[in-house]
């Protein structure tokens, strides 16, 4: 049984999906520190006492992981000084699938056409791998890791549009660093099924009044195991390991993976 955080989770219902990276169990007994790392959905929305209550998490930085048309069209609302900084991941993908797929919901023809007979999945198994290997997804988790090894950035935040695949692979990379099990690093994964497919109801309800089958979405706004395999594998298939990701992928050296290690693990001892 996969056991983590027993504190009461982040309620603010203009940023679902919001969570603490922390209180997950490392292999060698110790625990990843709470209160440090964050990771949610967009910012855009963030309003009145929800402001008040994000406030509370002394977040110092944001890194927005979204390409330049989302930053545009969905704007964060940034807390008077944070730091935000930008980490374009897909900004050399050609069609930057998991950040694109979100428009087909007021469209029910274009949405058969493109997530029909399991498109949807393969097209998020692509964008997953994209997000280890193109050149622009390495630049921004270098940025955003490098950073994360300096105190005067934390606690820090970092997000994508649903806070899942971009996200997801930052969390899960992260969390493997640091020496959690994988199979606790894929239920923190999978926690986004919980925490933002009940938000995404609205979305869901108005796609089926326009005549569109919610089940086309599932994969859209969920997540799924076959996408962080699909990263998992592009990862070892490239760099070997988590370590030769980091270092020889993202270009980190040993010294700031022992500074993220001590920031981010408690022990028990």
């Amino acid at each position: 049984m996969v056991t983590g955080p027993t504190r009461p989770g982040i309620s603010i219902a203009t940023v679902p999906n919001l969570r603490d990276l922390g209180g997950w169990p490392t292999r060698d007994g110790g625990l990843v520190r709470s209160r440090v790392l964050y990771r949610s959905t967009e910012l855009n929305r963030l309003r009145g006492d929800d402001e008040v209550i994000f406030a509370g998490l002394r977040i110092r930085s944001i890194y927005d992981l979204r390409t330049e048309e989302e930053r545009d069209e969905q704007p964060d609302r940034v807390p008077p000084g944070t730091e935000y900084v930008v980490c374009d991941v897909l900004k050399d993908s050609a069609d930057a699938a998991p950040a694109q797929l979100l428009k087909v919901t007021s469209d029910p023809k274009l949405a058969e056409e493109m997530l029909g007979s399991g498109k949807a999945v393969s097209l998020f198994e692509s964008g997953y791998r994209e997000s280890v290997s193109l050149s622009s997804a390495l630049a921004a988790y270098k940025r955003l890791f490098s950073d994360l090894a300096r105190e005067e950035h934390r606690p820090a935040l970092f997000h994508c549009t649903t806070g899942k695949d971009r996200t997801g692979w930052a969390a899960a990379s992260m969390l493997m660093l640091l020496g959690v099990p994988d199979e606790v690093v894929m239920h923190e994964y999978l926690l986004t099924n919980d925490e933002l497919l009940p938000a995404l109801k609205p979305v869901f309800d108005r796609f089926e009044s326009i005549g569109g089958d919610p089940e086309l979405l599932l994969p859209v706004f969920g997540v799924r195991k076959e996408y962080l395999e699909a990263a998992l594998d592009e990862m070892r298939r490239r760099f070997g390991t988590i370590e030769g990701y980091f270092t020889d992928g993202l270009g980190l050296d040993a010294d700031i993976l022992q500074a993220l290690r001590v920031a981010f693990i408690e022990s028990d001892s």
